[in-house]
């Protein structure tokens, strides 16, 4: 049986920290659909090249992974951090910078949050409450469209999966999410996040400008299910982190 690929990687860096690469097959987000929206997604670059995705939770502030920002077990420096901000197509988005030794980590989930220029984005609504067995979910990022080699096949628009939310100790995620954990289980519906699309948005579905995120993606085999922590239990530290 395959193992389950933890979705770090600064994709093309041999980062990943307590986690196995594997191949498994898939439908090659892979095989999900190009987005039409999603202003308060951000691309995470390391050294210019593509690495993680992220949301904009504050006008000065973006809510990633915490193993984003890891390389061999090492932090990655903040000089070597950029982000694209404001375009669906990561390649217009203007460029900010990561404020100095102003990330701060979660003590109980794979969450970051990183302190950066002022954006001139939407920001995303927080969600106040937990997911649900059964409920619809949304994911974006600019991650693989590809299981071949992620790195050479990084998404330069915004694209989405649609997932649904299973019980956390769901066959399907086992040994990954459990009953009072700090992650959620999801099973594809159309595409599978990959590579590349780490520490981006899960939100609710809805009309524009009513989602709210749930989530922040963190791992999946590539096939049938993803993992994200979950927001609402870490509301109380984003909210305390960003009115620094």
């Amino acid at each position: 049986m395959a193992r389950r690929i933890r979705v770090l990687l600064l994709t093309a860096l041999a980062l990943i920290v307590g986690s196995v690469m594997a191949s498994t097959p898939a439908s090659a987000v892979i095989g999900g659909s190009k987005s039409t929206y999603g202003p308060w997604a951000v691309r995470m670059l390391v050294d210019g090249k593509p690495a993680c995705t992220g949301t904009a939770v504050a006008r000065q502030w973006i809510l990633t992974a915490s193993h984003c920002f890891y390389e061999q077990a090492q932090p990655v420096p903040d000089r070597r951090i950029s982000f694209r901000v404001g375009n669906l197509d990561m390649r217009r988005g203007k460029t900010v910078h990561p404020i100095p030794r102003k990330r701060v980590g979660s003590a109980h989930a794979d969450m970051m949050l990183i302190k950066v220029d002022p954006m001139n984005v939407r920001t995303a609504r927080l969600s106040k409450v937990g997911v649900k067995r059964g409920q619809a979910v949304r994911q974006y990022g600019w991650g693989a469209t590809c299981t071949t080699d992620e790195s050479a096949c990084q998404s330069p628009v915004l694209k989405q999966s649609d997932l649904k939310v299973v019980r956390a100790d769901d066959p399907l995620c086992a040994g990954h999410t459990a009953p009072g954990g700090p992650d959620f289980c999801m099973k594809k519906v159309r595409g599978i996040p990959a590579g590349g699309d780490s520490g981006g948005p899960v939100m609710t579905v809805g009309p524009r400008g009513t989602e709210t995120l749930i989530g922040v993606f963190n791992g999946s085999d590539r096939e049938k299910s993803a993992e994200a922590g979950e927001v609402s239990q870490q509301l109380s530290w984003i909210r305390s982190v960003i009115r620094r």
